[in-house]
């Protein structure tokens, strides 16, 4: 996920926002969805792997994406989120290889912001996966102690997965990924941030006893 500038300078306008997250949201979902299944999108499970990919996946990317938005008007900017639907529809496809590179789409905002609001806008997005990724973990471990569905369990394993794996991906120093952002910011605030998201996704699961391997 990124954020940035509208190419021409000029304000990006709200065109159907809500109908742009609602195809981020159903779009990542899908694609998650046919991961999970193993592209048996004619299964009976399906339909209910696609609901918990919507409320795993598909939140973790919409929060992300609104965390970015919330931010850039905090200082004043004027930002709208905008799907990419070439993106979306090839990471579904993709996903029935067994693999998947998720690109929903990206908040473009207009007007003038200095770099540290610029990291602090970039930050917001890994930040809200990371927190996802802890509240997921909390109710999976708890979830140990409690005569749960395994329908739930998947549900809160695949929270805890996919917003790890948001958490820590977004936040690598390259391209227009948000870490580049950060660390054109402040160094420091980089480390500490890619250092909590690596610590989430790969120390975690060691030494909880209940959560899953992310890789």
């Amino acid at each position: 996920m990124q954020f940035g500038s509208s190419s021409d300078g000029r304000p990006v306008a709200a065109r159907g926002e809500g109908f742009e997250f609602l195809k981020a949201w159903i779009g990542t979902a899908l694609a998650f969805a046919v991961l999970y299944s193993g592209g048996q999108i004619a299964s009976p499970a399906f339909v209910q792997i696609f609901i918990l990919a919507a409320l795993t996946a598909g939140l973790g990317v919409v929060l992300h994406e609104l965390a970015h938005r919330v931010v850039a008007r905090h200082y004043g900017a004027e930002a709208h989120f905008v799907a990419n639907d070439t993106m979306l529809i090839i990471s579904i496809v993709v996903a029935f290889t067994g693999f998947l590179f998720a690109a929903p789409g990206a908040v473009w905002y207009s007007g003038w912001l200095n770099k540290r609001q610029g990291g602090l806008i970039a930050a917001a997005g890994p930040i809200t996966n990371m927190v996802l990724a802890l509240i997921f973990a909390g109710l999976l471990v708890g979830a140990q102690r409690t005569d749960v569905s395994n329908l739930v369990r998947l549900g809160l394993d695949m929270g805890f997965r996919i917003n790890a794996i948001l958490g820590v991906f977004n936040m690598l120093p390259i391209g227009p990924i948000d870490g580049a952002k950060v660390l054109n910011w402040n160094a420091v605030a980089f480390g500490v941030l890619l250092a909590i998201a690596a610590g989430i996704t790969f120390g975690l699961p060691r030494i909880v006893d209940g959560l899953p391997r992310v890789f």
